[in-house]
């Protein structure tokens, strides 16, 4: 027996030492509930729970921000309702005036709720906003210019046309001989020319309206020019529509930005952009409507039924966006509830399974313990032979 060097007494204390140790994490384990408190724990659980606790974070952002986004059709869709009523309502008057029982004092009275009705339309669509945004005024619609040529402007553009430099040979415009209506006074002819046709789908046509030069090809593609700049010049110089307009090598950039980009993806480029065209009387061919005579109200009425036309085509287009967003927050919530149980699984504890193990600890430290105790008595037991 040795009493220098209690080896008994060191190995029992470096056993409870231990046992103790198990023991404070087993009790931080279960009064946090949480299987890694800190890195030591589990490194690289502890680095795989932070990237995807930040990924629950931005999920929800998303989801949040897809919320917002069905807001924003919510609200533009409401206000294009109203417009819908008021066109409605202008067709009914349209329809009264063109009555040929109606007096020219009862168009009149009628031209001027026709002017307070459009009035109301174009403020609705100037004002009506999400979050101090203007929705209907044309400021998220796709952009795009006419190089070198203040006169032509582009006016709108659908999704289907690709940014780029599109090229048209000339555009020729004149007098319609047989004019449908007032709107339908000119006709355009375009000549695309080149061997690839200036970037424009093959067989694309163009036609005007109210100003307007819209190239249609397959699949969607649409691109409207607005000609008033060059019409209004021709017009106050007095050469047109005596002769012609000529307008020759036009380069129209599609720029393909202007539309609202919602974030509503956890990482970088998961947008949805969205693109509102402008609801204006212009856009709808319903500017300067005029009632005040038989023959103006009968072509009122087919001005409307466009504008009506126009405006479903419109709503249709952001119910499309609006149904896209809730199938884009139902498929974050999924992501959001799989990845909330994925990060459950390494970082929480098992209560059962741990409290388990505390038991086992704290009978090992109390055993540890009692040990120590008896270890540290062994000396003492040398002094029976020094008697």
């Amino acid at each position: 027996m040795r009493i220098n060097y209690n080896v008994s007494a060191m190995l029992t204390n470096n056993a409870l030492a231990n046992n103790d140790n198990l023991l404070s994490q087993s009790l931080q384990r279960l009064s946090t509930g949480l299987k890694i408190n800190s890195a030591k724990d589990n490194p690289a659980g502890m680095a795989m729970a932070k990237r995807m606790n930040a990924q629950l974070e931005s999920l929800s952002v998303a989801n949040n921000n897809a919320s917002d986004g069905v807001s924003i059709m919510e609200i533009a869709d409401g206000a294009m309702s109203e417009m819908s009523e008021m066109l409605q309502r202008l067709n009914e008057l349209a329809i009264k005036s063109a009555n040929g029982l109606e007096a020219d004092a009862d168009r009149s009275v009628i031209q001027k709720e026709v002017n307070q009705l459009t009035d109301e339309i174009n403020r609705v669509a100037e004002t009506t906003e999400f979050n101090g945004q203007r929705l209907l005024n044309g400021e998220f619609s796709l952009k795009g210019y006419v190089n070198g040529n203040l006169d032509v402007k582009v006016s709108s553009y659908t999704k289907e046309v690709s940014a780029g430099i599109y090229k048209i040979d000339s555009l020729v415009i004149e007098e319609n001989p047989l004019p449908a209506d007032e709107s339908e006074r000119y006709k355009v002819t375009m000549n695309l020319g080149g061997t690839d046709n200036g970037g424009f789908p093959k067989g694309a046509t163009a036609s005007i309206k109210d100003n307007l030069v819209t190239i249609q090809g397959v699949n969607g593609f649409e691109l409207t020019l607005d000609l008033t700049g060059k019409i209004n010049k021709e017009i106050d110089a007095g050469t047109f529509p005596g002769a012609p307009i000529t307008i020759s090598d036009l380069e129209v950039n599609v720029t393909g930005i202007g539309a609202m980009k919602l974030q509503i993806g956890a990482n970088e480029g998961q947008i949805l952009e969205v693109d509102i065209p402008e609801i204006s009387l212009r856009e709808m061919g319903i500017e300067d409507l005029d009632v005040s005579t038989q023959e103006s109200a009968t072509e009122a009425i087919d001005r409307i039924d466009g504008a009506v036309q126009f405006l479903s085509s419109v709503r249709g287009h952001l119910g499309a966006y609006q149904n896209r967003l809730e199938s884009t927050i139902s498929t974050l919530d999924v992501s959001y509830e799989n990845m909330t149980a994925a990060y459950s699984r390494i970082m929480d504890v098992d209560m059962a399974e741990e409290m388990t193990n505390y038991t086992t600890y704290q009978v090992m430290t109390q055993a540890a313990t009692s040990m120590l105790a008896q270890a540290n008595e062994r000396p003492s037991q040398v002094l029976q032979l020094l008697q």
